[in-house]
Formats: C-alpha cells, sequence, structure tokens
C-alpha cells in the first residue's frame, strides 16, 4: 500500500477535511519532506489546474497523482448528477469529464463523492439512482479510454441519501453496464455507517479502489477510536495495494496532522 495526502485548491471548502491549503507547490512539497507517495488533489475545475506546473512538481519531488476529486463542482457550482434539472445534470457530467480527462493524464482516478447528489423533492429514490448508474456508465467507460478507473464513494447518511454503506454500493454497482467503476472507502464514513468496517472492505473485496485513510473524528489516524489493525488486515487480505490517502481534517494543525498520518502508515502498512 502507498501513502497519499490530500490538497486543496478550493476556497469555498476552507474548513473541510484537506490537509494543505496553500497551493500545489506549498503542498507537495510538505508532502515530499514527510515522505508522502502521492497527493490527492481537490481543485475548482480541471481547466483551472496546470498540467505543466503539476508535472514539474511531481517530477521535482517524486510524488504521483493519488486522485483528483471533483467536489468543487458541488461546492462552487452546486450541481450534481441528479439534479432535477436536465441541464444541470449535464454541466456537472462534463464537469466531471474534465477531471476524468485531467486525472487520467497522469494515471489517477477522478473521485465522485458529494457530486453524486441525494433523492429529494421531485427527484424519487427509484429515478436518482437511474441517472446516477446512467452517469457513471458514461464516466466508468470515459475513464477506462485513460487506462484508469473511476471513483465512487458512499457518503454516510448525513451528506446523502442513495449508498451509504460499502456493500449496498457494491451490489448496486455490479448492476452497472461498466466494470470500470470502484469503491472509494473512507473510513471517516464507514465509521458512522458500518457495523463492521473490516468486514465491510472484506466483503467488497475487488471493488475498493481507493481508501480514505481518516479517524473516527475525521482527524489523522490515531487521533480518534478507530482500530486500525484489522482494517488494514482485511485491505491486505483482498490484495488491495493502492493508497491510504489522508482526507482529514488539518487538526489541530496540518503540520502535526500530515506528521500523524505518515507515522500511523508507516506502523500499519509496512
Amino acid at each position: 500500500m502507498k501513502s497519499a495526502i490530500t490538497i486543496s485548491l478550493v476556497p469555498q471548502a476552507k474548513g473541510g477535511p484537506f490537509v494543505y491549503w496553500d497551493g500545489l507547490a506549498d503542498g507537495c512539497a510538505r508532502a515530499a519532506a514527510l515522505g508522502f507517495d502521492a497527493v490527492e488533489i481537490f481543485p475548482t475545475a480541471a481547466h483551472a489546474l496546470d498540467i505543466a506546473e503539476l508535472q514539474g512538481l511531481l517530477d521535482h519531488h517524486s510524488l504521483k497523482v493519488a486522485a483528483i476529486g471533483t467536489g468543487g463542482g458541488w461546492l462552487v457550482h452546486k450541481w450534481t448528477l441528479t439534479h432535477p434539472d436536465a441541464a444541470i445534470r449535464k454541466q456537472a457530467r462534463e464537469f466531471i469529464r474534465e477531471v476524468v480527462d485531467f486525472a487520467g493524464g497522469f494515471g489517477a482516478p477522478a473521485i465522485l463523492g458529494s457530486m453524486q447528489g441525494r433523492s429529494e423533492g421531485d427527484v424519487t429514490r427509484q429515478q436518482a439512482l437511474e441517472w446516477l448508474g446512467e452517469a457513471l456508465d458514461d464516466l466508468g467507460e470515459h475513464a477506462k479510454r485513460h487506462g484508469t478507473v473511476f471513483l465512487y464513494e458512499p457518503l454516510n447518511r448525513y451528506e446523502t441519501n442513495l449508498f451509504n454503506r460499502q456493500q449496498d454500493a457494491a451490489d448496486w454497482l455490479y448492476l452497472l453496464k461498466t466494470q470500470n467503476v470502484r469503491l472509494l472507502c473512507d473510513l471517516f464514513h464507514m465509521n458512522i455507517e458500518e457495523a463492521d468496517p473490516a468486514t465491510a472492505l472484506r466483503s467488497c473485496g475487488p471493488l475498493v479502489g481507493h481508501v480514505h485513510f481518516a479517524d473516527s473524528n475525521r482527524r489523522a489516524i490515531g487521533m480518534g477510536h478507530t482500530e486500525i489493525g484489522p482494517l488494514v488486515a482485511a485491505l491486505r487480505a483482498i490484495g488491495y495495494k493502492g493508497y491510504l490517502s489522508a482526507e482529514i481534517l488539518p487538526l489541530p494543525d496540518a503540520d502535526t496532522a500530515a506528521q500523524q498520518t505518515i507515522a500511523s502508515f508507516r506502523k500499519v502498512a509496512i
């Protein structure tokens, strides 16, 4: 398994669960200094990122891109794939496709989290899942053209009412036409929703495509009450070789959160 840490470039996300906030150059330098393998980037949009700048930083610091998030589409524009307005659903999908293209150029997946939306008002659950499924079939196959997967993240009940548990999401993903969507298993969300997070990871097996390495209070692993040993054992059992990425609150400060994360990673992922 490999280590990653988050860099947010979205002002509207201030106060959210991302460690570094002062630009790509600063985040990459600080991540590399601590020995992280990769960075996970949360941009306002794909076109706000500069390919040459990012590649230069990655080369200079010997880093990879673990994944690129799409949540800026929700925070900045309030776009979702399940919005009742068809024009907004189209804008949401185009926004995500651009992130897929940018991430794919670095051999990385794009993440669908908050832009999945929810069922509410006149949008029934059945209708929301139909729209979401159509989008994932499209985006999963689009990511395949870049040789990458597309990541779908079940969120906790306070953030979506579509899928909160990993196995429920996995069962639904198997029904899609595409076979190129994987689960992003966020340990913070799982702490809220799963009776046994380690069992959930084992049950999803090959669908586990990315892991957010966060404790029960969304702080760095070791700063809450999550028992990380059984979770890492479950990941080893399913042959997971991807990233443990710290999408966490920068508490008590970014440097301490990052140092605690890499120390915890080194204890469990050897």
